[in-house]
C-alpha cells in the first residue's frame, strides 16, 4: 500500500488500543497561538509568519546574549508521575539558541537541555550535576526522587540571541511528557490492530557503514523518518561532510543531535528538535501496546522504539545491546513487526522481521535481566514520533 492510501484509510479501521502495560502516560504540547497565550512571555511576541514565539523587546542580558522567556501554565498530570521528558521546536539561525528548563510543584528549576541546530555559537548539551531531595535529571530525563512523585509539570523556554543582534530563535513548541511505569520484567502480548500488511517505504540507513557507527542509531533512525517525509539535509548544507563517506546525510544528523556532555547522539528530544528542524513535528512519549503504535502505523507514520535486550531474546537480530534505537516501518499479516533496524551491516540488510510478541517485551518492560544475572532498566515504552 503506498502512503497516500495509507493516510486515507478510514477512521473506523482504527481498532481500540489493547494495552499490554497498566503505564500511566501524560504528554502535554504548547505549539498554538492561542496555547502560547495560556503561559506567561516576557520579552516574546508572535512571529511574523505567526507561527511561534520569537524576540521582540528583550527582558535582559546575560553573558553577552539577550534573552526573552515564555514560560507554562502548570499542567496538572492525572497522577504522581515518577519520570518527565521535555519536547521542543524551534529554529535557531546563528548567534542565537534555548534551554529548556522544568519545575514539579515544591521543586526548583533544572535545565533539560541547552540546543541549537548548529555548533556556531554553544555547543548543545545536556546539564548534569542536577540532583536534590526531589529528584534528578538524568541526561534528558527528570527522574522523582523515591516517594516524591510530580503532581504537575511546567516547562521554561528562555530564547538567546547575541547582544545587538536583530537575529531571533523561533519556538514552535514546547511539550512535557509526564510517566509512571511500573517494574515489569515481562509484559502480556497484544492481539495484532490496524496495521496488519501494512509497510511504509522508509528509507533504510545502515548505522555500521559508518566509522565510529556503533554509536549511531538514534540519528542512524531519526534521519530514515525525516526523509520518509521528503525532508532533510541540502546539498549545501552536506558540503562539508567528504563526499566519499557513505550517507552523508546520516552523518548531518549525527553532528547535529550530538550532546556534549553526554558525549553521544543518544539524547532523545534534541533528535525530534533535529527533526523539527526541517519543518516536521517532534516529540518523545510512550506508549503503552503495539496495538497503539499501529494506529500510528496505519495512518501513515513510522514510529521511532527504543529497547534493550540480550541476543537470545529478540529472534534473527542475532546481537544483544543495552540500549537501542530502530524504528517500525510496518507489520506483517500476523501482526509481527517490521523495522528498519540501523544494527545491520548494510543499508540492504536494515529491514528485518521481528516476532511481535518477543519486540513487545523488549521495548516495554522497564526492568530485565543481563546476561550475568543482574537486573538493569529497559526502556519502558518510550518512542520518537515525528510527523508534518
Amino acid at each position: 500500500m503506498n502512503v497516500l492510501g495509507v493516510l486515507l484509510m478510514s477512521a473506523a479501521m482504527i481498532m481500540p488500543m489493547a494495552v499490554a502495560t497498566d503505564a500511566q502516560v501524560d504528554y502535554r504540547e504548547w505549539r498554538s497561538a492561542a496555547e502560547f497565550a495560556q503561559g506567561r512571555s516576557e520579552g516574546l511576541t508572535r512571529a511574523p509568519a505567526g507561527q511561534g514565539l520569537v524576540i521582540g523587546s528583550p527582558a535582559g542580558t546575560e553573558g553577552g546574549y539577550e534573552f526573552a522567556r515564555w514560560t507554562s501554565p502548570r499542567h496538572a498530570t492525572r497522577f504522581g508521575a515518577t519520570q518527565v521528558v521535555a519536547s521542543w521546536n524551534a529554529l535557531t539561525p546563528p548567534g542565537t539558541w534555548l534551554q529548556v528548563d522544568l519545575r514539579g510543584p515544591r521543586t526548583g528549576w533544572y535545565a533539560m537541555g541547552r540546543w541549537a541546530s548548529g555548533d556556531t555559537d554553544i555547543r548543545r548539551t545536556s546539564v548534569p550535576g542536577q540532583s536534590d531531595e526531589h529528584g534528578r535529571v538524568d541526561v534528558d530525563t527528570f527522574v522523582a526522587a523515591q516517594g516524591q512523585p510530580l503532581r504537575d509539570v511546567q516547562l521554561r523556554v528562555t530564547l538567546y540571541r547575541s547582544a545587538g543582534s536583530t537575529a531571533t530563535p523561533t519556538l514552535l513548541m514546547a511539550g512535557a511528557m509526564a510517566s509512571a511505569v511500573p517494574d515489569a520484567f515481562t509484559v502480556p502480548a497484544s492481539a495484532p490492530g490496524p496495521a496488519r500488511g501494512v509497510e511504509l517505504p522508509v528509507p533504510r540507513y545502515s548505522q555500521n557503514v559508518h566509522e565510529g557507527g556503533e554509536s549511531l542509531c538514534s540519528p542512524t533512525s531519526t534521519e530514515m523518518v525525516v526523509e520518509y517525509w521528503g525532508r532533510g539535509p541540502t546539498p549545501e548544507d552536506l558540503a562539508g561532510i567528504d563526499p566519499s563517506h557513505p550517507d552523508r546525510s546520516v552523518e548531518y544528523a549525527a553532528a547535529h543531535t550530538y550532546d556534549l556532555d553526554y558525549d553521544g547522539d543518544g539524547n532523545w528530544p534534541f533528535n525530534t528538535a533535529y527533526a523539527a528542524t526541517f519543518g516536521l513535528r517532534g516529540h518523545i512519549t510512550r506508549l503503552r501496546s503495539l496495538t497503539e503504535l499501529e494506529t500510528y502505523i496505519a495512518r501513515g507514520v513510522p514510529v521511532i522504539t527504543s529497547q534493550s535486550f540480550r541476543e537470545e531474546e529478540l529472534d534473527g537480530a542475532e546481537y544483544g545491546t543495552a540500549g537501542h534505537i530502530m524504528v517500525v516501518v510496518g507489520f506483517t499479516a500476523e501482526g509481527d513487526v517490521i523495522a528498519n533496524d540501523p544494527a545491520s551491516p548494510s543499508n540492504e540488510a536494515v529491514r528485518h522481521v521481528y516476532p511481535r510478541a518477543q519486540f513487545e517485551t523488549i521495548w516495554l518492560r522497564t526492568k530485565r535481566y543481563d546476561a550475568d544475572g543482574s537486573v538493569a532498566d529497559g526502556p519502558g515504552g518510550i518512542v520518537y514520533v515525528i510527523e508534518p
